[in-house]
């Protein structure tokens, strides 16, 4: 029997020790991971590598991720969207559903667990 093929995570951060750690961490669970310093070059791999689960930041070099959220899950609905904020931030511009989480920094175990079950 066939393993089954491990889900395609994307993390858009520009935290570069947030990213390792959080590759590292999935890569544990079995995560195939994949990473993107910019909004551009995420959105890039979101199109070309269609992963199944995305952790966003806000803040990014290029722009504000929650602006472009539901731009992207509008072309890609079957996505699990995990926004990362730093805290104290305005709600983003989508509703909150069954496959939109919204994480606060500094990321716990049990929450990266939670958005990836």
């Amino acid at each position: 029997m066939k393993p089954p093929t491990a889900k395609k995570v994307l993390i858009i951060d520009d935290e570069y020790d947030l990213c390792f750690l959080l590759k590292s961490y999935l890569r544990t669970k079995n995560f195939d991971v994949d990473i993107a310093n910019t909004l551009s070059a995420g959105i890039a791999k979101i199109n070309n590598n269609e992963p199944d689960i995305v952790f966003l930041d806000n803040n990014l070099p290029d722009g504000s991720g929650w602006d472009k959220a539901a731009e992207i899950l509008g072309n890609h609905p079957g996505l699990q969207m995990n926004l990362i904020t730093g805290g104290s931030q305005a709600k983003p511009p989508l509703q909150i559903t069954q496959n939109v989480n919204i994480i606060e920094k500094p990321l716990s175990l049990f929450e990266i667990d939670k958005a990836v079950a």
